[in-house]
């Protein structure tokens, strides 16, 4: 992909959020670039930096858009977080 600064990148993920797998890792780790893509598409949770493994509110969109999103907190302490076992339908 050609040079791009972080407000195409942002445009690039809110039209499609697994577009976030074809842009530069360093946006991978930008948070706002991150959230946008996962409240595109969850299932860009997985192309993300794994530092946000643990980050409940970017989880939450995740799963909210894609329950499969859920499968990527598998080794993340969020994957017993009530409020995301509760949008995925694994508790009342």
């Amino acid at each position: 992909m050609v040079f791009i600064n972080k407000k195409k990148a942002l445009n690039i993920v809110k039209k499609n959020g697994l577009n976030l797998a074809k842009i530069p890792q360093k946006f991978k780790k930008d948070r706002e670039i991150v959230l946008a893509a996962v409240r595109n598409d969850g299932f860009a949770f997985v192309d993300a930096d794994k530092k946000f493994l643990n980050d409940k509110e970017i989880a939450i969109e995740a799963v909210k858009n894609n329950h499969l999103a859920y499968l990527v907190l598998i080794n993340s302490n969020l994957m017993e977080d009530s409020d995301i076992l509760k949008i995925v339908g694994l508790k009342s």
